[in-house]
Parts: C-alpha cells; sequence; structure tokens
C-alpha cells in the first residue's frame, strides 16, 4: 500500500492526526521504567516504555515516529532495539523514520535499506544537498520523504530567515522541494510554535503533508497552528504527541483527550473557512491591462517567477512561468479558461486538443467550458493496451484547435498539431496563454498554423512594472530580451 492511502486510512480509522516519537532517550525514561544497576537493563527499561507507549496508543494515532539517532547512539543494542521497536508497530499504522539524513553518497544504500528490508514507509530527509540526495529514495513509489524545512532552535533562525523574513531561505526550500515529488510522495517536516511560519509555508504549498514539530513549546496556540497549517480539507497536518505526555502511565486517556480537542478545533475551523480563499486587487492603475488581476494574481501566487532558470530548449531565460499551480486555485483557474475561451469563440473547430502534460487541466476546463469534445496527443504510446496515439473520440477530416500553456520556441506544440495531423484531423488555431514572443508566432505562421495567445511577456513585464511587483532593473532585463 502507497504511504499516503495508508496515511489517509489511519487518519480516517482512528479519526486522528496525532504522530508519536518512538525514541528511547534515556534522559527522558520515566522514573517507572528506570534500571540502572546494568546498561541491558537500561535497554529492557526503554523497550518496556516504547511497548507501552504503542499498546496504549494504537487505535489514537495515525503514524509513529522513531528518531533514527536515538537508537543508534546505543550502539548494538540499539539497533536491535529499533527492529523490536518496528516489529511491535501493527501494519495499518505508517512508520515515518525521523533521520534527517544528509549524505548524498549514503542515500542510494540507505533508502533500500530502510524502504526494502525495514520495510518503512517515509522518512525524514536534509535538503541541503539538493534533489540528487532525494532522488534515491523517490524510486520506490509507495515509499514518501519529508523535507526538514525549519526548525524551532533560536540559532538556526540566522540561517533560515536568512536574507530576510520576509524572503527567507526556509521558503525557497519548500518552493524547490516541490519540484522534486509528487504530493502523494513528498511532503515537509516544519519545527515552529509561530503560526504564522507555518501559514508561509501552507501557502506555497497547498497540496503537501506537513509534518510539524515542536507545536508544545511554551506560548503555542493550538488554534492559531491548525488555522495556518491544515489544508483547505481541514487536515493536512501531522501533529505531535507531546514528549512530557509520554512518561504518563494514563497516557491512552491523555491522547483520547487531545485528539478530540484537536478534532473539535478542526470542525470550527472548517466552519469558518468554509469557502475557498478570495484574492483582491491592491492596486489601482490610470490606464490598466484589462487583465491586471490575473496577472498580479499569477505573480502573488508564484506562478510568475523571476531569477535564472533552465528552459526545456537548455536556454537559460531571466523568468518562468508555471500554470501547474493553477489547478489548486479555483479562482484563478476560473479566470484562465475564461480568457481562453475569449479567443476559442471567435474560431471554428470541432473538438478542442490539449498538449501534455501542462495544458491539460486547461483543457479540460474548456471543454466542460464551451461543452465542447477534447483529444489529446500522446507524449508517448504506450508498449501496452491499445497503443493509441491519440486520445478521445474522433472522425477524421475534423478540425481541431489546439490549447497549450506557454509559446517559447513552438516546437512542442507543432509535435503535437503534427501527430494530430498525422491522424487524419486538421489544425489550424494554435492557443496558449501566454507568448515568449521573438518571433515565434510568425514560425508558426510559416508551418501552417494561427497562434493565439491570451498575454505576451511584455504584457507582463509591463502590468508587473507598473503595479510595483517588480524592480526597475528586473524590467530592463526582461525587456531587453525582447
Amino acid at each position: 500500500m502507497k504511504f499516503y492511502d495508508k496515511l489517509n486510512g489511519a487518519i480516517a480509522h482512528n479519526q486522528s492526526l496525532l504522530f508519536i516519537g518512538l525514541d528511547p532517550n534515556p534522559e527522558m525514561l520515566p522514573e517507572q521504567y528506570c534500571q540502572k544497576s546494568h546498561p541491558q537493563s537500561m535497554i529492557d527499561g526503554l523497550w518496556d516504555w516504547l511497548e507501552f507507549t504503542i499498546s496504549q496508543t494504537t487505535d489514537l494515532v495515525c503514524a509513529y515516529k522513531p528518531t533514527l539517532g536515538f537508537y543508534a547512539a546505543l550502539g548494538i543494542p540499539g539497533w536491535e532495539l529499533l527492529q523490536r521497536t518496528l516489529k511491535a508497530i501493527p501494519a495499518h499504522i505508517p512508520i515515518i523514520l525521523d533521520a534527517k539524513h544528509s549524505d548524498l553518497n549514503t542515500s542510494t544504500i540507505l533508502a533500500k535499506t530502510v524502504f526494502e528490508e525495514w520495510q518503512i514507509d517515509a522518512i525524514t530527509l536534509s535538503p541541503y544537498a539538493g534533489q540528487d540526495h532525494v532522488a534515491p529514495f523517490l524510486v520506490y513509489p509507495d515509499k514518501a520523504v519529508f523535507i526538514l524545512c525549519t526548525t524551532s532552535n533560536p540559532s538556526a533562525a540566522i540561517l533560515q530567515q536568512y536574507p530576510t523574513a520576509e524572503s527567507p531561505f526556509y521558503l525557497q526550500v519548500v518552493k524547490e522541494a516541490k519540484n522534486w515529488g509528487t504530493p502523494e510522495q513528498l511532503g515537509l517536516e516544519v519545527g515552529t510554535i509561530q503560526p504564522d511560519i507555518l501559514a508561509k509555508i501552507r501557502k506555497e504549498a497547498p497540496e503537501r503533508v506537513i509534518l510539524a514539530r515542536s507545536i508544545w513549546s511554551e506560548g503555542g496556540n493550538l488554534k492559531n497552528l491548525l488555522s495556518a497549517g491544515l489544508n483547505y480539507n481541514g487536515d493536512g497536518l501531522l501533529l505531535p504527541v507531546s514528549q512530557d505526555m509520554l512518561g504518563s502511565e494514563n497516557l491512552s486517556t491523555q491522547l483520547q483527550s487531545l485528539r478530540a480537542e484537536i478534532n473539535h478545533l478542526r470542525t470550527e475551523i472548517s466552519q469558518e473557512n468554509s469557502t475557498c480563499s478570495v484574492w483582491f486587487p491592491d492596486v489601482c492603475l490610470l490606464n490598466q491591462h484589462p487583465l491586471l488581476d490575473l496577472i498580479l494574481q499569477l505573480y502573488d501566487i508564484g506562478c510568475i517567477m523571476f531569477g535564472e532558470f533552465v528552459q526545456a530548449s537548455g536556454a537559460t531565460f531571466p523568468y518562468y512561468i508555471d500554470l501547474r499551480k493553477i489547478i489548486s486555485n479555483p479562482q484563478i483557474f476560473h479566470q484562465i479558461v475564461i480568457a481562453y475561451a475569449e479567443i476559442l469563440k471567435d474560431l471554428t473547430y470541432d473538438r478542442i486538443a490539449g498538449i501534455p502534460y501542462g495544458s491539460l487541466p486547461t483543457a479540460t476546463g474548456l471543454s466542460l467550458h464551451l461543452n465542447s469534445p477534447m483529444i489529446f496527443p500522446r507524449k508517448e504510446v504506450k508498449a501496452h493496451g491499445t497503443r493509441k496515439v491519440i486520445e478521445g473520440n474522433f472522425n477524421p477530416g475534423e478540425v481541431v484547435v489546439v490549447v497549450d500553456d506557454i509559446l517559447i520556441s513552438g516546437k512542442s506544440v507543432m509535435e503535437g498539431a503534427e501527430k494530430l495531423k498525422y491522424a487524419g484531423l486538421n489544425v489550424n488555431d494554435i492557443v496558449v496563454f501566454m507568448d515568449h514572443e521573438q518571433g515565434v508566432k510568425d514560425r508558426l505562421r510559416e508551418n501552417g498554423y494561427q497562434a493565439h495567445a491570451v498575454l505576451t511577456i511584455s504584457e507582463i513585464t509591463e502590468t508587473l512594472y507598473a503595479a510595483g511587483r517588480i524592480s526597475e532593473e528586473q524590467f530592463k532585463t526582461l525587456s531587453e530580451i525582447n
């Protein structure tokens, strides 16, 4: 079973977002388990404590999280203790190994050991070595990783909040990590008692599971943390059980009370936030672009980014447009569908064709909005099944309008159009959201296609500059490439 399904199954079955850290820390060992006369007695005491904790909580938590470092510190007896602990956890409860692993050279062998030999469901990783470090863990489709974003220890702030609190390094970690794996395979580990930090991460990654840490420090407000960290479905946030509570002989009773409190607050928050978030404009321009609000929204949610980005062609551009995020924001997605539809209403066609994979959600939205049948050319042909090049029903000789997201070189959209033509369909028009300009429309025209764009990169940059979203230096750099 996939980790994501196993986790959601445990959450639903136990009605709990709580997880327990199974940490054999001798310094935290409750008095009733302490036997200091012989080293092996300490191991026995730790095992008795861990076993009791598991037996009292299997119907109250959604996951267990053993910390690898505590077991390793105990030497060979510690490794043996880890195996006993793993075997004691019921099969339907997912296990997240808290390893904070950070060594690129040992990532492949550790992934094999943890996922194949130990049959653990997920692991925590440090992001500093980048995607190459994470990749060996993601080749296991049924497993998952949690990327460490931020911690609560005060001395870490100088690094994690660099260069500014408004644009901290930990948010850059979130932005990059989202490109490494799917929401089902890659979550985020966040240690904080500050709701604003949790809220920033949730805003940047609305679809990711967040493994919260250190929330019970003095001054933490549970409802504020839940409001900041829960997703729009009222879940997506895993909460730790306090280490102090794990020393209690009445653990089950206390945990039931905590679970009830959290579920009550989740209900309150869901009722308070029962509608989709709404974006409001914060600028007013005299000669504003008709799609001003849409441009600003796309920039504000990170669909329009500026920096040094390598494109699929190998060229480096000072910007990047990522429309894949719009599917998580119905308000903006609807506006984009309407913008496309304004162009399509003046065109003649029988079917809409989306180009995999980026424009398929938009093509689907247009198909529903315009009540027009949709097809799409496959990016690759399967070696099994029907082996179709074109998915969907169509008749040779029909006219198809092609929908894509961005025109840069025109290569990918023409390849898709050629597949459609090879199947006996006619393609005259290609409609995209953004035109990179630099003569790409002329290139398409020379190949027999008429290109239409909702926006050009010039319109986007001019609007963002006028609205104060980008600097004069950024504007000049972008203007020079057009």
